[in-house]
């Protein structure tokens, strides 16, 4: 009696305890729920309107410079000096680091995005591209969008242990914003972002995308890269393979190019130097290849539907944008500009993808569709530029509104960034520069 006595005596006790548990779980619950739709709509929002405010901008300056040629000197060097001033007088000399702020404060409990990183890259991101400088809106948008999930986690005293949670909540609503894609979103995070996958995780990333592909759907917001009436042929399948090996070679160059070229400008002590010498070089580029002008999405769409007479000389210069396109995007960072290799990524692979299948089907009588070829080499070059096949793959079907090239773009994105790991196994966000 005494026995079953003191059992039900310690039941009776611990059950309070017990309830208390449990009802601060559900209140910890509530509140993620609600942090993560706030930061859904809040991230989706800020990469759209970012999104849209630069295609508009960049569209204006880009057709006024076609009309008057003489702009492409003023553009770069006037975008890249409001950067360097806005800098030094409004940001108070505070630098930006792009997605490695991001892997920091994902791996430092005691570190943070402060605040002014979201007005700072998406000023900064805008002018960027806006003004020719030739790299995209997207590392500014997760950088942007990253800083304010790490804002909400501060917020709260019970969110200190889901900072990568609720960072990643923000990081993947940008991205579903900006490509269309939830997959992409959600595997960019995982890929790139942040290894940990907890239950929490995948709550708060799964809410802030389901309010960024509502937002996308209330606002009617069109494919980036819009594709109809696609369609492949499995004889094609070796020259896919042979394109995600060129891929994988061609993210090589971008990574080397842009580590080697910033090592050049950080020798450099005055910061505006960096500007002017940046500035003149990208003018210089601008003036001959017009199509490296911002993040190059313009020139990619008229390539999707190009009916162009196929020649040495359209050969020739396709060969050149690709070599050229990693250049000018080094030179813009190192010069102070907002951004990464996300767009350069995309446009050197579908000038890529254009360059072989017009020499297949000119030299070789293969008969290949030369869209296809472009929509898979932007693909590849991404995986293999960040590493990440999956994000790559739901992130053009999405960019494109088409799965039908759902295989083989899985296929050339995996075989695109084992062949770059194999060579050289980083990239821009994972190399850590030597400075002497």
């Amino acid at each position: 009696m005494t026995t079953r006595f003191l059992i039900l005596q310690k039941t009776f006790k611990m059950r309070p305890f017990s309830d208390i548990k449990k009802k601060y779980k559900y209140i910890v619950l509530q509140k993620l729920v609600i942090a993560s739709i706030l930061i859904g709509f809040l991230s989706s929002f800020l990469a759209l309107t970012l999104k849209r405010t630069t295609e508009y901008y960049e569209t204006i300056f880009f057709h006024k410079s076609i009309v008057s040629p003489w702009l492409l000197i003023v553009f770069p060097v006037f975008g890249l000096s409001i950067i360097y001033f806005l800098r030094i007088y409004l940001f108070k000399g505070k630098s930006n680091k792009g997605i490695k702020e991001v892997f920091e404060v994902t791996k430092n409990k005691n570190k943070n995005l402060p605040i002014y990183k979201v007005p700072s890259h998406f000023i900064n991101g805008l002018l960027t591209v806006a003004f020719g400088g030739s790299t995209g809106i997207e590392v500014s948008t997760v950088v942007a969008t990253a800083t304010i999930g790490s804002i909400a986690q501060r917020k709260e005293n019970t969110f200190r242990k889901y900072k990568s949670e609720l960072i990643g909540a923000g990081v993947a609503a940008g991205i579903t914003a900006l490509f269309g894609s939830p997959l992409a979103g959600i595997f960019f995070v995982i890929e790139v972002i942040s290894k940990k996958k907890t239950k929490a995780f995948f709550l708060t990333i799964g809410i802030s995308i389901l309010i960024a592909t509502g937002l996308l759907h209330l606002l009617d917001e069109a494919p980036l890269f819009p594709i109809h009436n696609i369609t492949w042929n499995y004889y094609a399948i070796p020259y896919f393979i042979l394109l995600g090996i060129l891929a994988g070679l061609n993210s090589v160059y971008i990574t080397k190019t842009v580590m080697f070229l910033k090592s050049i400008f950080a020798k450099l002590n005055n910061d505006y130097h960096k500007v002017l010498i940046g500035s003149a070089i990208l003018s210089l580029s601008l003036l001959f290849f017009p199509q490296l002008y911002g993040d190059g999405y313009h020139a990619m769409r008229a390539l999707l539907h190009t009916d162009a007479t196929v020649s040495f000389t359209l050969l020739l210069s396709t060969l050149a944008i690709i070599l050229l396109k990693p250049i000018i995007t080094s030179v813009t960072l190192a010069a102070g500009g907002d951004g990464g290799v996300f767009a350069p990524s995309l446009f050197a692979g579908a000038f890529l993808g254009f360059l072989l299948a017009t020499i297949l089907n000119t030299y070789f009588h293969a008969e290949v569709i030369p869209i296809n070829f472009m929509i898979l080499g932007m693909a590849a070059v991404l995986s293999a530029s960040i590493h990440a096949p999956f994000t790559s793959l739901f992130l053009i079907c999405g960019a494109t509104g088409s799965y039908t090239l759902f295989i083989p773009i899985l296929v050339v994105c995996l075989i695109a960034k084992y062949t770059s790991k194999y060579i050289y196994p980083y990239t821009v966000y994972s190399i850590i520069p030597t400075t002497k």
